[in-house]
């Protein structure tokens, strides 16, 4: 009998068969940015932090990338700690632990070590997910669009509107996220160059007061000098 009235189906029609390579390789390949280091490709450890690009690294690792001033191409954009944010986590009571696949065959029942504190859903790649660089907490961009608040989902801290940094994004979300970033320094480069320009023209008007006080004490002191020599 066919299964929808005519047809016969085959046997991969009832059988379902392991995820073709290419489907798989694909697969590892967008997970593989959620579970390891962007700088080392360790698998990721608490604490774990990202940067404004949305990459997430071992803490430990950008702390060494800091002091020896590494030359690893994704993390070239790091230059002090005020560069990245330790990021809040919701463990997901679901993960069972590494899976023990072996060989190529594919698992999908692997749930992921976080997930997002307002919908359940995982962390894996497969979700978009957000951190809000105020407070760093994780929440998926679902809970962002769908749960309007003024308030952070996870903490109840303040929300920012555009605080928000895609995590592991597509291209496009990284272009848009690197010209953020780059027009926040360079605002805060100006906004410094400001304050030091301010505070050189305040040091020069007191050194210029100090001048002129000192000039007038010195000529009053002369003056009296000059009165108390004896007449001729």
């Amino acid at each position: 009998m066919g299964g929808d009235g005519g047809s016969i189906p085959g046997r991969q029609d009832l059988v379902k068969t392991k995820r073709k390579p290419e489907m798989a390789e694909r697969h590892v390949e967008r997970i593989a940015r959620w579970l390891h280091c962007a700088i080392t490709q360790e698998k990721l450890r608490p604490p774990i932090v990202s940067c404004e690009l949305g990459r997430l690294y071992n803490k430990e690792a950008v702390l060494e990338f800091l002091l020896d001033k590494g030359s690893c191409q994704s993390a070239q954009h790091l230059r002090s700690l005020k560069d990245f944010k330790e990021l809040k986590l919701t463990d997901n009571p679901a993960y069972r632990g590494p899976s023990n696949d072996k060989g190529d065959a594919y698992s999908d029942n692997q749930a992921s070590l976080y997930i997002c504190p307002v919908t359940g859903l995982e962390m894996s790649g497969r979700y978009r997910f957000c951190f809000l660089w105020t407070c760093g907490c994780v929440v998926s961009e679902k809970a962002i669009k769908e749960v309007g608040s003024d308030v952070c989902h996870k903490c109840g801290g303040p929300y920012i509107p555009g605080d928000e940094i895609v995590i592991n994004g597509t291209e496009s979300d990284i272009s848009l996220l690197r010209n953020k970033m780059l027009d926040k320094r360079a605002k805060a480069k100006a906004e410094k160059k400001a304050k030091k320009s301010q505070k050189r023209k305040l040091d020069e008007k007191v050194v210029d007061g100090v001048d002129e006080k000192s000039e007038s004490v010195e000529s009053k002191s002369l003056q009296a000098k000059f009165r108390n020599l004896p007449k001729r």
